[in-house]
């Protein structure tokens, strides 16, 4: 994607600095005296207030990370004013889901542990005290350049007794650097390289352009031996990768990056292809097989295995990415969900062990280790050349994490423990809030009784009925019915949708009974969805070992699609709730578009939305099958009629 470099204009007065020194040394090597009392060129003294006004006003949202008892600790930089603050994983892993943050005004703030991402080394916490915290302004990393200027600010070594910031300013010495994880969790895919010194303490800080806009997050700094000296190559996660993980790290859960459910080599003409594809995998439903081009992978033209590593490992597990791959000279573009880098079980069981810091390689012996093949391109590499290290700088005297101390009733009453999650309060906190807007549109609770929908698709009639144990559907190619008290994985109805009335039931479901009684029901984070620009929240639920994930506007609330995913190796059935209207209070969708795998199955046109407020069938009407074609009393009226399918026949 080309984008326009919007800093470049601002960056010219850095640039003034360097054309007027080299212009005041040209003067010098010319022949003419250069003396003590001459005036300094209006450029270098615009540029040098330039700099310093951009480190000042970057400073401010900096942030000191101290464990609790003196374990080690970071830095951090502030992203709301509400203090969500964001820092390396292994900064806050030694500092459980308590620690303490100080910050350039000289105040000591509280903080708690929100979300983590292991694998991209990514930590979110909240600094707790405050509502109007300063915050760092984002910058698109995608527009960052090798040679730009850049600074780093944060807390090396933990010296700043003061709680000031060290600031140490270089330039972008590479951007698109991917990092194996070497025998950790830790993998930095598209990062960007810098010579601005990294040095234990300095994890988690921030990575600022020339305008002191936020392109980076500092985590991996390359050491000499074990003397922890920087020796000019640090690495940092970039915003834009940040962006995609924000919703998941707010989350409060243990997220975890994405893979293709492929391998991907070089063949003798330098081409990417597949080397290995898993037929469980989304990426094979869609048609990716062995020997295929990769062409693309979300937006990015791919050249290289490394290009491609890049492109995947800014991505969370479960996101729909684009891809576009060739066979035979035929391009094929689709779009695949991407499976998780690890299971479950594994990247929880990793969060609880402690990372070990990468030592440094020794240098290459003569003899076996001096004589060890270079791996083949594409194969993976045991480990970076140079080590990247995470020593975890000691707290000194003074420090305010240097004391063990009780967690503080404001931290404590912001954490919840929970398997599966680095804070379990944050993602009942953002269920609710989901949760509550949504029944802002209006409630469904109170309807118990009988739905049904009647409308069209291309032209034939539909009709739609919710009844107790049961959804009834006629369709243009025929009556479906599923049981709703049997086992819903089997009853995959109609043929040809995923399973669209088992999908139906569970949306009903979810209106009636909500998060607190559907199942187990989580705020899974943000996502995108096919033809929306903006991310979605994302509630996943689970039913009858059925998951279901429902997507809602974030800025109106309304839900603008469900998925209904049977198992692990299936398509879902997608269903898009489109113009939406008010009925008797309620905001309902009025087009309903039903998805499945590729393929559109339907576009329901909805002419009539009836729901009853309780069953008003008695004992008799169920046992023989009575449409009840007449409204009862005190309930809304009846959703068959006369050309309703007759029940038995299903």
């Amino acid at each position: 994607m080309n984008r326009t470099h919007p800093r470049r204009g601002a960056s010219r007065s850095w640039i003034g600095l360097v054309v007027a020194l080299a212009a005041h040394g040209a003067a010098a090597s010319n022949g003419r005296d250069v003396r003590a009392d001459d005036p300094v060129p209006p450029d270098v003294l615009a540029a040098e207030r330039s700099r310093i006004e951009a480190i000042e006003r970057a400073t401010k949202a900096a942030v000191c990370v101290f464990g609790p008892d003196g374990k080690g600790g970071g830095s951090g930089v502030v992203i709301s004013p509400d203090g969500y603050a964001l820092t390396n994983f292994h900064v806050v892993q030694p500092c459980g889901h308590a620690m303490t943050c100080g910050m350039a005004d000289g105040r000591v703030y509280n903080a708690v542990l929100v979300g983590v991402d292991p694998t991209g080394d990514v930590g979110l916490i909240q600094l707790l005290g405050r509502t109007d915290f300063p915050v760092a302004e984002w910058a698109d990393s995608d527009t960052v350049r090798v040679g730009d200027w850049c600074f780093a600010v944060g807390n090396p070594f933990l010296l700043a007794t003061d709680l000031q910031p060290t600031v140490s300013y270089g330039i972008v010495s590479g951007v698109h650097r991917y990092q194996y994880p070497a025998g950790t969790l830790l993998e930095y895919a598209d990062c960007i390289q810098t010579d601005a010194a990294i040095n234990p303490g300095n994890s988690g800080g921030p990575l600022f352009n020339s305008d002191g806009h936020l392109i980076g997050i500092n985590g991996r700094g390359s050491f000499e031996k074990r003397g922890r000296v920087n020796v000019g190559v640090g690495y940092a996660i970039t915003t834009n990768q940040i962006r995609m993980f924000l919703g998941q790290l707010r989350s409060g859960r243990i997220v975890d990056h994405a893979t293709l459910g492929a391998t991907v080599g070089s063949d003798d003409r330098g081409r990417v292809i597949v080397s290995n594809i898993l037929a469980s995998s989304d990426a094979f439903r869609r048609g990716l097989r062995y020997g295929d081009e990769i062409l693309s992978f979300g937006g990015r033209r791919i050249t290289t295995v490394n290009g491609f590593k890049n492109a995947l490992g800014i991505y969370p597990r479960g996101w729909r990415v684009p891809i576009a791959f060739q066979r035979g000279g035929e391009r094929f573009d689709t779009v695949v969900r991407l499976a998780g880098v690890h299971a479950p079980d594994e990247l929880f069981d990793s969060v609880q062990r402690p990372i070990a810091p990468e030592r440094p390689k020794p240098e290459p012996k003569p003899g076996r280790d001096g004589d060890k093949k270079e791996p083949a391109p594409g194969e993976p590499r045991p480990g970076p050349p140079d080590a990247p290290d995470h020593p975890a700088p000691e707290t000194p005297p003074g420090h305010p994490g240097g004391a063990v101390r009780k967690v503080p009733d404001e931290v404590a009453a912001r954490f919840e423990a929970r398997r599966g999650y680095a804070n379990h309060f944050y993602n009942r906190m953002n269920r609710d809030r989901v949760w509550n807007q949504f029944v802002a549109h209006g409630s469904f609770a109170a309807l118990t009784g009988d739905w049904a929908i009647r409308g069209d698709a291309a032209g034939s009639k539909v009709e739609i009925e919710w009844t107790e144990g049961a959804v009834f559907g006629r369709f243009p190619d025929g009556p479906s019915r599923i049981d709703t008290t049997a086992e819903l994985g089997a009853q995959l109805q109609p043929i040809g949708s995923g399973g669209l009335l088992v999908a139906l039931h569970l949306w009903r479901r979810m209106l009636q009974l909500g998060p607190g009684k559907f199942g187990e029901v989580h705020y899974w984070g943000e996502a995108p969805l096919p033809g929306r620009a903006e991310l979605c929240d994302v509630l996943v639920a689970t039913h009858d070992v059925i998951e279901c994930h429902f997507y809602f506007e974030p800025v109106s609330g309304r839900m603008v699609a469900m998925e209904m995913i049977p198992d692990s190796e299936s398509d879902a059935c997608a269903i898009q709730f489109d113009d939406y209207q008010s009925v008797d209070g309620r905001e309902v969708p009025r087009l309903l578009r039903i998805l499945y795998g590729d393929l559109v199955f339907a576009e329901i046109q909805v002419a009539e939305l009836v729901f009853a407020p309780q069953s008003d069938k008695t004992e008799s009407d169920k046992a023989d099958g009575n449409q009840g074609g007449q409204p009862k009393a005190g309930g809304a009226p009846a959703t068959g009629n006369a050309d309703s399918p007759e029940r038995e026949s299903r």
